[in-house]
């Protein structure tokens, strides 16, 4: 009972993890000298000027001034109880108070070797990292569960351009947490059918959100807690029966995939007909062969029908309207229009693809 628990604590705690940082060991230890050298010699400047406001508090005349090899060794010399220099005026105890100390505590473990507690710990430092990423996120896509699909999804949307960091996942395995975390991804530990893990995400400011876990019962809860947080996002959410489309699109969800459906189509196609299978299976499959991908019209089409382009046209979206490439509405492209168009995954000399060449597109 402990554990079942602490799991269903834990599934919905909504806390913030962010992957670690991987960087070259020499670029940190550069960091770390750089820092400490500009620390040590903004310090010893600072207490050089004002070496008038410091006297030596072994000296009983207390007519004594610090000498320069002193102030090298200022950082340390508090702590010195053999010889020790410290301010006698109201000003310099200021500067010491709020310049000096603020310095030794912001460079952890170098700043103040004789007192490592006393530098800023490894959790404060990532308090300020979760804060900053919570001030700079917007706009993103949250990815609602990090299995198979999920998976899929986010590598699809980076081989498109989309940037790691501005993509969310949530999810409340600790496992799901690990690989997201080898995969550059920020995860939000806990249940997407609950509010607070869902405001974690900044679910509010994000532009899409793609549910992909296994339960249909929590797609659709999680659909709906989504659209109530945020109207305006592109919600994508698989379903595994193809009973629970119309569910589904009535929580909110502006595309739904039925996945057990879409591979049973595939194997079928691929039993009845190899070749339609493998063609298909390219369709899928980023990087090689065929592509299906979604472009602007440029100015150079407008006016043409849709079969006359370089692109195999299959669709056109106009309007915020889907309409087949043969639908009398598009028999000729106009400004404004989208296309949804088959072509290969790379650029070929004998197949240039349209659009990729900073070409004016009709909405310029």
């Amino acid at each position: 009972m402990h554990d079942l628990s602490a799991t269903s604590a834990a599934s919905s705690s909504g806390r913030v993890a962010l992957p670690e940082r991987v960087r070259s060991p020499w670029w940190v230890l550069g960091r770390r000298v750089l820092a400490a050298v500009s620390i040590s010699v903004g310090t010893v400047v600072l207490v050089y000027l004002d070496r008038r406001g410091y006297i030596d508090g072994n000296d009983p005349t207390g007519r004594s001034r610090p000498h320069r090899l002193d102030l090298l060794h200022h950082r340390h010399a508090e702590h010195d109880r053999l010889r020790r220099h410290h301010p006698c005026r109201r000003a310099r105890r200021l500067i010491n108070a709020f310049v000096i100390t603020p310095a030794r505590v912001a460079f952890p473990g170098a700043a103040d070797r004789d007192h490592p507690r006393r530098s800023l710990p490894p959790r404060g430092r990532e308090m300020f990292r979760v804060a900053r990423w919570r001030k700079n996120m917007g706009e993103h896509v949250v990815v609602v569960g990090y299995g198979t699909k999920g998976r899929s999804a986010i590598e699809t949307l980076v081989n498109n351009g989309h940037d790691r960091e501005a993509i969310i996942v949530v999810d409340p395995s600790p496992v799901a947490k690990e690989e997201a975390h080898r995969d550059g991804l920020a995860v939000i530990t806990g249940d997407a059918t609950r509010r607070e893990v869902l405001r974690s995400a900044r679910v509010q400011l994000a532009t899409h959100v793609i549910i992909t876990t296994d339960s249909d019962a929590s797609n659709v809860l999680s659909t709906l807690t989504v659209r109530q947080l945020n109207p305006d996002a592109w919600i994508v959410a698989a379903v595994r029966e193809q009973e629970n489309v119309p569910l589904m699109r009535q929580s909110g969800a502006n595309s739904v995939i039925t996945s057990s459906d879409a591979v049973g189509r595939l194997l079928g196609l691929s039993s009845m007909s190899p070749m339609l299978g493998s063609v298909m299976e390219d369709l899928l499959t980023y990087g090689e062969g065929l592509e299906v991908a979604e472009r602007d019209l440029l100015v150079s089409e407008v006016g043409k029908p849709p079969q006359s382009l370089p692109d195999q046209v299959i669709a056109v979206v106009r309007d915020e309207k889907v309409y087949r490439y043969f639908d009398p509405v598009v028999t000729l492209l106009a400004r404004g229009d989208r296309l949804i168009v088959v072509r290969p995954a790379k650029e070929l000399p004998r197949a240039p693809r349209p659009g990729t060449h900073g070409e004016d597109t009709s909405e310029d």
